[in-house]
């Protein structure tokens, strides 16, 4: 059985150091922004076992003139449970949590390997790729809501 519901930026971080930090330290897993009230912090409940996690922030990207932006960040799903669909479960429960909040565009920050995964998801890239020091290559990627 699957849940997913908002819960708080703590509990995101075991799946966020599994999928995203591997052997790095478990303070990587904090991202500024993680404590303010406008951030949501998503997760996908397997088993009643936390098993994915997506946090949105409210975060104005230059590259949009669109005035209601939200980021989406550490969207992780553990090893064993990709390719299960759960992923675009939480997509899906992101953008009907965002068009409650009217939100017009949903950014982010892609993983190569993801790029994939958000266009199948409704996303596009805008401008061209780019590296973050230790963690590699990506997009920004953009879905109008």
């Amino acid at each position: 059985m699957t849940t997913i519901k908002l819960i708080n930026a703590k509990a995101t971080y075991p799946v966020r150091h599994s999928v995203l930090r591997k052997g790095k330290p478990i303070e990587t897993c904090f991202f500024k922004g993680d404590m303010l009230p406008t951030t949501l912090h998503i997760g996908l409940f397997f088993n009643n076992k936390l098993s994915g996690v997506a946090t949105l922030l409210t975060s104005q990207n230059a590259l949009y003139t669109n005035k209601n932006q939200y980021q989406l960040r550490g969207m992780a799903i553990l090893d064993k449970h990709q390719g299960k669909g759960f992923g675009n479960l939480i997509i899906d429960f992101t953008i009907a949590l965002l068009k409650d909040k009217n939100c017009d565009i949903l950014w982010c920050n892609a993983r190569e390997v993801a790029k994939a995964f958000y266009i199948k998801n409704g996303f596009s890239t805008t401008g061209k790729p780019f590296n973050i020091e230790g963690i590699g290559k990506h997009y920004i990627m953009q879905r109008s809501l």
